[in-house]
């Protein structure tokens, strides 16, 4: 009961939410980027799975700790994506970069098919749209 007390006196009226626990205004397409390249490394893992596979491990276990990792990545890749568009960017960066919402729209699109594709160029389509952002996002940082 008293426990109960304290928490109603000290839990804050409204919770924010940040890519961070703090909204710093910290922010970089190189997170998407990183995340993103892991997802192409690890398609290209799956293939060589008998390559790659530790001792001991079978290749459908090794293959199966692909799948679960690359999916986690591909989230992360969307998490960071959407962090960008809707917190960094402004209306005036779209007015100046008319393609912003499609370019987003893409690369979070080719982030959900990561989740599904062992195949590297997949994994390529995927940071190629990243880098498209990449450049706008350092255009804006210019001025």
């Amino acid at each position: 009961m008293i426990r109960d007390a304290i928490e109603k006196l000290i839990r804050p009226a409204e919770l924010g939410h940040a890519h961070c626990d703090l909204p710093c205004g910290v922010y970089d397409p190189a997170q998407a980027r990183v995340e993103a390249e892991s997802v192409r490394a690890i398609q290209e893992r799956y293939q060589k799975a008998e390559q790659f596979k530790t001792p001991g491990e079978t290749v459908e276990d090794y293959k199966a700790r692909c799948l679960a990792i690359k999916e986690l990545r591909a989230d992360m890749v969307k998490e960071h994506l959407w962090v960008l568009w809707t917190d960094y960017f402004k209306p005036e960066h779209l007015a100046k970069h008319a393609q912003l919402h499609d370019l987003f729209w893409k690369a979070t699109k080719e982030a959900g098919l990561a989740k599904k594709s062992q195949d590297p160029a997949q994994g390529k389509k995927l940071l190629d749209a990243i880098a498209e952002i990449d450049k706008i996002f350092w255009e804006t940082k210019k001025g």
